[in-house]
């Protein structure tokens, strides 16, 4: 499918940011991906919108690899979308059986109309050659846009917890008595905040959190009336050319005020027992996912426990990569790492057994992937946390947070992990 491009020099590259999210509401299916300037090392774009479905593919967990595979080959062009984490029962001979109120499918891709990627002051707007009569009239609109007027009635969530605080020490406890036992070496064990009969300003909200947060991996995703609104700080998995890149997040620390405290509570994470452990768990499980899909002796940690500091708070990422082999098809690449394994645990069958056990909310979209293919079979997609997930519909918000239990876990502190990874989305929605 054949694509137009043209560039366009912007005069305030953050006010066009602003508008052109705002212009894209008038779509049904929208992906936006913002860098918010973070420049780190494999960056491509500062920001990327896709608009407008030309084709798409939805389905639940059944085949749905095969399908996106099939799909992506055919498609040759963009396509923007998500991987939702019960697709590990496509992967595995696993179920997902707990309370599902969002009522998002396992997967969504689409073939976009418009797609305009943002880098400095350029704007480059790639559209199908059946869109291009829109190219100028498009630019003009965006540049004409009025930021964020209010589309709907806002009304504050009023949170509850899917998991009541003794419930959720009592299920910290039984994890770590599987831990014990042998039965696996950590958990990431995660709980929902939910509002029902709630309608919010998606558009608002996410202006709202991605400006307290400010991550390398924000995301504002649209469709119909399914809203995710991310405020993400972790990539899954990026592929350049033959080369796979996966930057697991585990451990984390909150932020201060105080320079020198803040400067301590990050010397502090960097050598904490307890996270760096779970730090190099996952490191060694990503490292045997990426083994099945590279070529023997490519893969190498490059960056262990590097300590990173978000807005919100302080975080341990690694970063690993490997080679792919050429006939390597780019889905099967995520297949055969999916889910990521800062969203389950070691081993990581064991942890996903134990997670549908414990947890009592469908996770969903939540801890999933968004993120897109080039026409050339390059990828990049992002972890599915930090994130407030919307059935405007339904009206129905939630958001959930998790943490890594291993041995070393004091329930009571886990807990405070979560009301700190929590504190965001709950400012930006009471």
């Amino acid at each position: 499918m054949q694509r137009v491009e043209t560039r366009y020099i912007l005069k305030d590259s953050d006010l066009f940011k602003t508008q052109v999210l705002a212009w894209s509401q008038q779509y049904d299916s929208v992906i936006w991906l913002d860098s918010n300037q973070h420049h780190e090392k494999y960056a491509q774009y500062e920001a990327v919108l896709a608009v407008g479905a030309h084709t798409f593919l939805k389905t639940d967990y059944k085949n749905a690899f095969e399908k996106l595979k099939n799909y992506q080959s055919q498609t040759k062009d963009y396509i923007f979308g998500y991987l939702g984490y019960d697709l590990k029962n496509d992967i595995e001979n696993l179920q997902s059986n707990n309370v599902d109120s969002l009522e998002f499918e396992d997967l969504y891709f689409f073939q976009p109309k418009k797609l305009i990627f943002i880098s400095g002051h350029t704007a480059t707007f790639k559209y199908l050659e059946s869109e291009k009569k829109d190219l100028k009239t498009d630019f003009e609109c965006i540049c004409n846009t009025e930021n964020l007027n209010d589309k709907y009635n806002n009304s504050k969530a009023n949170l509850k917890l899917r998991i009541s605080k003794d419930t959720y020490l009592e299920k910290v406890h039984n994890i770590l008595q599987n831990i014990h036992h042998g039965d696996l070496y950590e958990a990431t064990f995660c709980q929902e905040f939910y509002s029902e009969n709630t309608s919010i300003d998606p558009l608002k909200v996410y202006h709202n959190l991605n400006e307290i947060s400010k991550p390398p991996f924000a995301t504002f995703f649209k469709s119909e009336h399914q809203y995710l609104l991310s405020a993400s700080p972790e990539r899954y998995l990026k592929k350049i050319g033959n080369k796979i890149i996966s930057q697991p997040i585990k451990g984390t620390a909150k932020r201060s005020n105080s320079k020198t405290e803040d400067t301590r509570l990050k010397a502090a994470l960097k050598t904490d027992p307890k996270e760096r452990a779970e730090n190099v768990m996952i490191v060694d499980l990503v490292r045997n996912d990426l083994s099945r899909i590279s070529q023997k002796g490519t893969t190498e940690v490059e960056e262990l426990c590097g300590v990173y500091s978000f807005k919100q708070v302080h975080q341990m990422i690694s970063t690993i990569s490997t080679q792919a082999p050429e006939e390597s098809h780019p889905v099967d690449i995520i297949k055969n790492t999916f889910p990521m394994g800062s969203m389950t645990g070691a081993p990581k069958i064991a942890a996903m057994e134990i997670i549908e056990k414990e947890e009592e909310s469908k996770r969903g979209l939540y801890s999933g992937s968004v993120g897109y293919f080039s026409p050339t079979g390059d990828f990049d997609f992002n972890v599915v946390i930090r994130s407030i997930l919307y059935n405007q519909k339904q009206k129905y918000v939630s958001f959930s947070v998790g943490s890594a239990i291993t041995s070393l876990a004091k329930p009571e502190t886990e807990l405070e992990e979560c009301l700190l990874k929590a504190k965001a989305m709950r400012q930006v929605l009471i």
